[in-house]
């Protein structure tokens, strides 16, 4: 008997096609019009997105890109790719890896397309969130579910939810934290997350819980009771109050405290990007410096590192 054969759909959240004004608004119109991102009504969220935010954050967001643009394209693109390339080497030959983005190209509808023109017998979505958000996991969901609605005919559909527990993840961070800080003194570590509203938390999003979880869980692996590890959220976005501390306001506030060698890391990303390698690895950085910081180290996210790759072979393996 033939082996059933799999298809993987792994899915980050997306980049614009260029680091220019015109294709950074293509792709936060996109992403800033999902009813799941920004929860507020529809008549109201139209004319503030297109009136305001369009009209002068593209180039500003523009600006942010270029910096981290490489002779391959986006940072999150490509090492996705790159991810699934190493994942499809490891998994069995039954397998089938397919990249997708949420939001921009390559598409969910394309990634799907691309399976089902393989004749797979089931599906297995992956998105590269550690963490559950309704704005990020659920999203995927919605799409897919669009996407396949109108099919007569689709194979079995696995998605997985969030692996934020999940040991080999925590030994991922703990390896890449313990490399990165071998030959460091540092006061305290900073676990940064992406920040979400806190009315997201209130009507009862598990984000929040799990990402305080995923601190718990790095620091009992660590076991370095030498340092502080500390929560922090960043991305906040206009002026609303979103989960807290910010980033951008806690790690200026340390050096005034004694606190003045400092390493980040980014355990909600699954792989570096504008919001990790330009927010934290500079911007937050230069806020620090400049308020008498004396060492602040930037930890790359988990990337393509092994354990990484093992560990998204072991939750898809296990799901079937």
């Amino acid at each position: 008997m033939s082996q059933r054969k799999i298809g993987v759909l792994l899915v980050n959240l997306g980049t614009p096609e260029s680091p220019t004004t015109k294709d950074v608004r293509t792709y936060l119109r996109e992403f800033l019009s999902d009813p799941r991102v920004i929860e507020v009504p529809k008549y109201i969220w139209f004319f503030i997105l297109n009136l305001f935010v369009l009209t002068t954050r593209p180039k500003d967001s523009a600006k942010n890109y270029e910096t981290v643009w490489t002779e391959r394209g986006s940072p999150l693109l490509f090492i996705t790719q790159d991810q699934a390339a190493a994942l499809e080497k490891v998994l069995p030959e039954n397998y089938e890896v397919v990249v997708a983005m949420r939001y921009g190209n390559p598409s969910i509808q394309k990634g799907l397309d691309e399976l089902l023109a393989k004749k797979v017998d089931k599906i297995v979505i992956l998105p590269l969130y550690p963490q559950y958000c309704a704005a990020t996991t659920a999203t995927v969901f919605d799409c897919a579910a669009r996407t396949l609605k109108d099919r007569r005919y689709f194979p079995e559909i696995h998605m997985l939810s969030d692996y934020y527990r999940n040991p080999l993840y925590i030994e991922a961070c703990k390896v890449q934290i313990e490399k990165a800080l071998e030959n460091a003194t540092i006061d305290e570590l900073v676990l940064s997350y992406h920040g979400m509203p806190k009315r997201t938390y209130d009507l009862g999003d598990p984000y929040y819980e799990q990402c305080v979880e995923t601190t718990r869980l790095i620091t009992e692996a660590l076991g370095r009771s030498d340092i502080k590890i500390t929560t922090v959220f960043q991305s906040k976005f206009g002026k609303i109050e979103w989960l807290k501390p910010y980033s951008f306001e806690y790690l200026p506030s340390l050096p005034s405290q004694g606190v003045k060698r400092v390493a980040v890391f980014c355990p909600g990303f699954s792989s570096d990007c504008l919001e990790t390698i330009e927010e934290m690895g500079v911007e937050n950085r230069d806020y620090f410096m400049e308020q008498g910081g004396e060492y602040y180290q930037f930890i790359p996210c988990l990337n393509t590192e092994s354990l990484h790759i093992e560990m998204m072979k072991q939750i898809i393996v296990d799901s079937n």
